[in-house]
Protein backbone atom coordinates (compact mmCIF):
# COMPACT_ATOMS: atom_id res chain seq x y z
CA UNK A 1 0.00 0.00 0.00
CA UNK A 2 1.40 3.37 -1.07
CA UNK A 3 1.17 6.22 1.54
CA UNK A 4 0.70 9.94 0.22
CA UNK A 5 3.32 12.76 2.06
CA UNK A 6 0.08 13.53 4.05
CA UNK A 7 -0.15 10.16 5.65
CA UNK A 8 3.44 9.60 6.18
CA UNK A 9 3.59 12.90 8.01
CA UNK A 10 0.47 11.97 10.00
CA UNK A 11 2.02 8.30 10.65
CA UNK A 12 4.68 10.44 12.05
CA UNK A 13 2.84 12.07 14.30
CA UNK A 14 0.42 9.49 15.83
CA UNK A 15 4.10 7.52 16.14
CA UNK A 16 5.26 10.62 18.56
CA UNK A 17 1.81 10.91 20.19
CA UNK A 18 1.70 7.50 21.34
CA UNK A 19 5.32 7.77 22.38
CA UNK A 20 4.60 10.83 24.32
CA UNK A 21 1.70 8.84 26.17
CA UNK A 22 4.38 5.91 26.98
CA UNK A 23 7.18 8.65 28.26
CA UNK A 24 4.58 10.79 30.14
CA UNK A 25 3.40 7.74 32.50
CA UNK A 26 7.35 6.67 33.17
CA UNK A 27 8.06 10.15 33.87
CA UNK A 28 4.70 11.86 36.02
CA UNK A 29 3.80 14.07 33.18
CA UNK A 30 0.41 14.92 33.95
CA UNK A 31 0.20 17.90 31.44
CA UNK A 32 1.73 15.92 28.02
CA UNK A 33 -0.57 12.94 29.23
CA UNK A 34 -3.34 14.44 29.25
CA UNK A 35 -2.43 16.49 25.81
CA UNK A 36 -2.69 12.28 24.22
CA UNK A 37 -6.11 12.39 24.75
CA UNK A 38 -9.60 13.72 23.18
CA UNK A 39 -11.66 14.50 25.50
CA UNK A 40 -14.09 11.54 25.54
CA UNK A 41 -10.78 9.30 25.71
CA UNK A 42 -12.65 5.31 26.59
CA UNK A 43 -9.87 3.12 27.81
CA UNK A 44 -10.23 -0.74 28.59
CA UNK A 45 -7.04 -2.30 29.43
CA UNK A 46 -7.15 -6.42 30.07
CA UNK A 47 -4.14 -7.34 32.57
CA UNK A 48 -2.92 -10.78 33.91
CA UNK A 49 -5.38 -10.38 36.92
CA UNK A 50 -7.74 -7.04 36.09
CA UNK A 51 -9.32 -4.79 34.31
CA UNK A 52 -9.33 -1.41 34.11
CA UNK A 53 -12.61 0.79 32.06
CA UNK A 54 -13.05 3.88 32.10
CA UNK A 55 -13.58 7.24 29.64
CA UNK A 56 -13.12 10.83 29.62
CA UNK A 57 -9.39 12.52 29.73
CA UNK A 58 -9.55 13.79 33.43
CA UNK A 59 -10.48 10.43 34.31
CA UNK A 60 -7.60 8.66 32.71
CA UNK A 61 -5.41 11.16 33.86
CA UNK A 62 -6.37 10.58 37.38
CA UNK A 63 -5.87 6.60 36.86
CA UNK A 64 -2.43 7.02 35.66
CA UNK A 65 -1.48 9.62 37.66
CA UNK A 66 -3.00 7.82 40.85
CA UNK A 67 -1.42 4.12 39.82
CA UNK A 68 1.83 5.66 38.16
CA UNK A 69 2.63 6.99 41.35
CA UNK A 70 5.64 8.62 43.44
CA UNK A 71 5.65 5.02 45.23
CA UNK A 72 6.15 3.45 42.02
CA UNK A 73 8.67 2.93 39.59
CA UNK A 74 7.80 2.76 35.70
CA UNK A 75 9.13 1.65 32.39
CA UNK A 76 6.99 1.35 29.09
CA UNK A 77 8.02 0.67 25.25
CA UNK A 78 5.74 0.78 22.50
CA UNK A 79 7.08 -1.54 19.21
CA UNK A 80 6.48 -2.38 16.22
CA UNK A 81 3.51 0.01 15.40
CA UNK A 82 1.16 -1.15 12.91
CA UNK A 83 -1.03 1.71 12.18
CA UNK A 84 -3.85 2.11 9.07
CA UNK A 85 -6.16 5.20 8.34
CA UNK A 86 -9.52 4.84 8.56
CA UNK A 87 -10.50 7.95 6.99
CA UNK A 88 -8.92 11.26 6.44
CA UNK A 89 -9.09 12.37 10.15
CA UNK A 90 -9.29 9.04 11.53
CA UNK A 91 -6.95 5.98 12.27
CA UNK A 92 -6.33 2.62 14.16
CA UNK A 93 -2.90 1.70 14.69
CA UNK A 94 -1.66 -1.95 17.45
CA UNK A 95 1.58 -1.51 18.91
CA UNK A 96 3.14 -3.99 20.92
CA UNK A 97 4.11 -3.11 24.81
CA UNK A 98 6.70 -3.83 26.99
CA UNK A 99 6.45 -2.31 30.10
CA UNK A 100 7.77 -3.05 33.99
CA UNK A 101 5.82 -1.96 37.14
CA UNK A 102 8.38 -1.94 40.16
CA UNK A 103 5.96 -1.29 43.78
CA UNK A 104 9.32 -0.99 46.22
CA UNK A 105 6.81 -0.59 49.20
CA UNK A 106 5.30 -4.24 48.30
CA UNK A 107 8.74 -5.35 47.19
CA UNK A 108 7.22 -6.54 43.84
CA UNK A 109 8.62 -6.62 40.37
CA UNK A 110 6.01 -6.87 37.17
CA UNK A 111 7.38 -7.41 33.87
CA UNK A 112 5.35 -8.04 30.71
CA UNK A 113 3.88 -7.26 27.38
CA UNK A 114 0.53 -6.58 25.97
CA UNK A 115 -1.08 -6.19 22.36
CA UNK A 116 -2.27 -2.37 22.42
CA UNK A 117 -5.28 -1.77 19.84
CA UNK A 118 -6.41 2.24 19.73
CA UNK A 119 -8.04 4.37 17.60
CA UNK A 120 -7.09 7.95 17.09
CA UNK A 121 -8.88 11.46 15.39
CA UNK A 122 -7.32 14.37 14.44
CA UNK A 123 -8.35 17.25 16.48
CA UNK A 124 -7.45 20.69 15.62
CA UNK A 125 -4.60 20.31 18.30
CA UNK A 126 -3.31 17.23 15.98
CA UNK A 127 -3.66 13.75 16.34
CA UNK A 128 -5.28 12.49 19.92
CA UNK A 129 -6.13 8.81 21.06
CA UNK A 130 -10.17 8.34 20.98
CA UNK A 131 -9.59 5.02 22.53
CA UNK A 132 -7.61 2.38 23.71
CA UNK A 133 -7.22 -1.14 24.82
CA UNK A 134 -5.15 -4.03 25.62
CA UNK A 135 -4.88 -7.64 26.48
CA UNK A 136 -1.86 -9.01 27.93
CA UNK A 137 0.19 -11.40 26.07
CA UNK A 138 2.11 -12.18 29.37
CA UNK A 139 2.60 -10.85 32.65
CA UNK A 140 5.20 -12.01 35.33
CA UNK A 141 4.92 -10.92 38.89
CA UNK A 142 7.81 -11.96 41.36
CA UNK A 143 9.40 -10.50 44.84
CA UNK A 144 12.42 -8.20 44.49
CA UNK A 145 14.97 -9.49 45.97
CA UNK A 146 16.41 -8.58 49.31
CA UNK A 147 19.93 -7.61 47.68
CA UNK A 148 18.40 -5.55 45.24
CA UNK A 149 18.66 -1.94 46.03
CA UNK A 150 17.17 0.90 43.77
CA UNK A 151 19.16 3.52 43.86
CA UNK A 152 16.71 5.88 42.15
CA UNK A 153 13.65 6.44 40.65
CA UNK A 154 12.25 9.69 38.95
CA UNK A 155 8.60 9.27 39.74
CA UNK A 156 9.33 9.92 43.44
CA UNK A 157 10.37 13.25 42.73
CA UNK A 158 7.98 13.73 39.77
CA UNK A 159 4.76 11.52 40.40
CA UNK A 160 1.50 11.92 42.55
CA UNK A 161 1.87 12.16 45.87
CA UNK A 162 -0.15 10.34 48.20
CA UNK A 163 -2.60 12.99 49.05
CA UNK A 164 -3.08 14.25 45.65
CA UNK A 165 -3.83 10.17 44.52
CA UNK A 166 -7.66 9.44 43.91
CA UNK A 167 -9.25 6.13 44.56
CA UNK A 168 -8.34 3.96 41.32
CA UNK A 169 -11.05 0.90 41.99
CA UNK A 170 -13.91 2.52 40.84
CA UNK A 171 -12.31 2.04 37.41
CA UNK A 172 -11.15 -1.44 38.40
CA UNK A 173 -12.01 -4.91 38.45
CA UNK A 174 -10.54 -7.72 40.13
CA UNK A 175 -10.36 -11.45 38.68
Amino acid sequence: MAFTMQQLSDLEEIKQLKHRYFRSIDTGNEADLASVFTEDVTIDYRGGGYRAKLSGRQNMVDFIGSAFNSDIVAQHHGHCPEISFTGSDSAEGTWYLEDRFIDPIRQEDTIGTALYRDRYLRTPEGWKIAHSEYDRVYEIARPIPADEKLTFHLLAKTGRKAEARVDVSKWLEWY
